[in-house]
């Protein structure tokens, strides 16, 4: 007798954890869509911030490509945005990813100058500490405008640290790891566009599909 209630009680479960996992995948099918178009806002939100409208005649988004450079920080292919006024290269904008983050990979988008110059740097995901390492949201504190007006020297520039690593930009007290991995990324990021624009500005990239903008 026991017995058997354990078993009917096992299969209870059983169904429960079925039907509870069903629904979990049907509510991420549902809303997978709208996540998708969230993001895509906020990317085209956050673009627009970086390069003013008076920086641009084309329509960023559509200008979206996908470049394949380990100097992004992912090896699969990031978005790269370009920007012209009357065909002339305005600037250029790329998605990248700051792998070492405290809690875990750090997605950032940055916009320079053909000359090199940054025009910004903006945070669009991540998953840091809050009251610590979110302050890389424009939200939270000033810091990731810090970037902006900056240029890279080479390589062996060694401002391009946190101060306690001897460089030019702040840390956040209890929580270096986060801007040391965001100083990081967006040199190496800004130095490959840097040395490339040129060429990135007419290269046959392939277009961004649907979800990967």
């Amino acid at each position: 007798m026991t017995f058997n209630s354990m078993q009917k009680n096992g299969l209870l479960l059983a169904a429960f954890a079925v039907v509870a996992t069903a629904l979990v995948i049907g509510v991420q099918i549902l809303t997978e869509d709208e996540i998708a178009k969230q993001q895509q806002q906020q990317v085209l939100r956050t673009l627009n911030q970086l390069i003013p409208p008076t920086m641009h005649d084309n329509d960023l988004y559509q200008s979206c490509r996908l470049l394949k450079d380990p100097a992004l920080g992912s090896s699969k292919a990031q978005p790269l945005y370009r920007a012209w006024v009357n065909d002339k290269p305005t600037a250029l904008a790329a998605e990248i990813i700051a792998p070492d983050g405290y809690s875990g990979a750090i997605r950032l988008l940055l916009a320079i100058k053909p000359e090199g110059e940054l025009l910004g740097v903006r945070t669009l995901r991540h998953q840091e500490t809050p009251g610590l390492g979110d302050k890389i949201e424009v939200e939270k504190s000033n810091w990731i405008k810090s970037f902006a007006g900056k240029r890279i020297r080479g390589q062996d520039d060694t401002r391009w640290a946190v101060q306690r690593d001897g460089g030019m930009f702040d840390q956040f007290t209890g929580a270096t790891i986060t801007p040391r991995a965001v100083v990081s990324a967006v040199k190496r990021a800004t130095l490959k566009l840097q040395q490339q624009a040129d060429v990135l500005f007419n290269a046959d990239l392939p277009q961004c599909r649907e979800g990967q903008q």
